[in-house]
């Protein structure tokens, strides 16, 4: 590891290192698809994954997280936890699916869905879009748990419905204290990573984790090495994941109302189409930056990330998988954009633009619905005082970090570059 990056603390390792010479012993964590189903429904006393679950992405994740990731023990244990809790949610959804036939009758609220690449300002843009009162997100206790934990906390009856407390969560749902812990974990096992994404359990999330459920999405990618599911996702039909995802959209809006989604992802670079296709009346906003800094800082993000699962993490191998797949997702969204009258669709956001004068284009996405008015732009900066740029501190990164050049970058993104040229000059910072 480089400088820039800081190790995982002394005891994380003495940890990892005690229990991995304890292997003998039988310690090591089952990763196994029956064994984790079976622990998901012992834990919920639930049975039914729903009609449309696809074991085949769990099995091939599965076996790329035993033989390719090279996890370590704590690495092993956080992947079963996680993977149990993903397969939890799917059963406490289809009982209430199953009970309350009308949340899957909804139509979902148009949607203003944030597509950048990762470090391009995404995460302060949907931020700032959660102050307004209209629109929904998905903040980190709830992406975490979309689905309550108690079956019978919510009562989603009709009648309730209509009468129901504006108030949410309601008193005695544990999913804000398990936001929590992970969030102090996260902490304690990574000191490093809150400077370049601060995770607060009240703030909006990335709503992968709603693709996640179907265990396909670039989120196990990010977090170990998994060529072989990578590769396999990349050339599979992700159809079913987006029209589950839309589902978990409904329940949670039945919940808790308002008038718009707004979502975020740099996965959905990949998918314009299945947004549109599952998610109903969208509008695209993508930030944009220049990618000889935004690539770099999101390569340190994933090299953090993948430490808190393996202590085998090659910067070089980070570099070459990602700077490829970044490439790939950029192109996808412009060939969406340049058929028919997609382009239409967009709305673009300069990242320099929006840490400078971020009223100056929140006014140009509002132009989309009316206007902005006084109120919501004194929101907004209030929000802007309250969370400065690097409040959790200054990210270093650089190139060198993982061997990588500018013109490595230039060559798989060639085709995103000649966009930006064209349309907005030099201008991506």
């Amino acid at each position: 590891m480089t400088n820039n990056f800081r190790r995982s603390p002394r005891w994380f390792r003495a940890i990892n290192a005690g229990w991995n010479g304890s292997y003998f012993l039988g310690t090591k964590i089952r990763l196994d698809k029956d064994e984790l189903i079976r622990s998901a429904r012992k834990i919920t006393g639930l049975e039914n994954l729903g009609g449309d679950f696809n074991d085949e992405p769990l099995e091939r994740l599965l076996k790329a997280a035993n033989e390719e990731a090279n996890l370590h023990p704590i690495g092993r244990f956080i992947t079963r936890e996680r993977f149990v809790s993903l397969l939890s949610i799917r059963l406490r959804a289809e009982y209430f699916f199953k009970k309350h036939p009308q949340i899957l009758e909804q139509e979902l609220y148009p949607a203003w869905i944030i597509v950048g690449l990762q470090r391009t300002g995404t995460t302060k843009l949907q931020r700032l879009l959660a102050e307004d009162t209209d629109h929904r997100v998905i903040p980190s206790w709830e992406v975490i748990n979309p689905v309550p934990i108690s079956l019978e906390l919510y009562d989603l009856s009709p009648a309730h419905l209509l009468t129901r407390s504006p108030v949410y969560p309601l008193s005695g749902d544990k999913r804000i204290a398990i936001a929590n812990t992970s969030v102090k974990a996260l902490k304690f096992m990574s000191p490093g990573f809150f400077a370049i994404h601060p995770i607060d359990a009240m703030q909006p999330e990335e709503d992968i984790l709603m693709l996640d459920v179907s265990f396909m999405s670039t989120t196990p990618e990010a977090m170990m090495h998994v060529p072989s599911y990578s590769g396999w996702l990349e050339q599979t039909d992700q159809s079913q994941a987006y029209a589950y995802a839309a589902k978990l959209l409904k329940f949670m809006q039945w919940i808790r109302p308002a008038k718009r989604w707004v979502l975020k992802t740099p996965h959905h670079l990949e998918f314009p189409d299945l947004i549109e296709k599952n998610f109903g009346e969208v509008h695209f906003l993508w930030p944009h930056r220049d990618l000889q800094e935004s690539v770099p800082s999101f390569l340190s993000m994933v090299t953090y990330n993948r430490m808190i699962f393996s202590d085998q993490v090659d910067e070089r191998q980070v570099a070459d998988h990602w700077v490829r797949k970044i490439g790939y997702m950029l192109g996808k969204a412009i060939s969406y954009r340049l058929k028919g009258n997609n382009a239409a669709k967009f709305t673009d956001i300069i990242y320099t633009d929006l840490i400078a004068d971020s009223i100056t284009e929140l006014t140009k996405i509002y132009s989309l619905n009316g206007g902005m008015t006084p109120e919501l732009a004194e929101r907004f900066r209030r929000h802007e005082l309250e969370h400065p740029h690097r409040k959790h501190g200054i990210h270093q990164y650089s190139m060198a970090d993982f061997g990588l050049t500018e013109a490595e970058i230039n060559r798989h993104t060639s085709r995103y570059g000649q966009f930006i040229s064209e349309n907005y000059g030099r201008k991506q910072a």
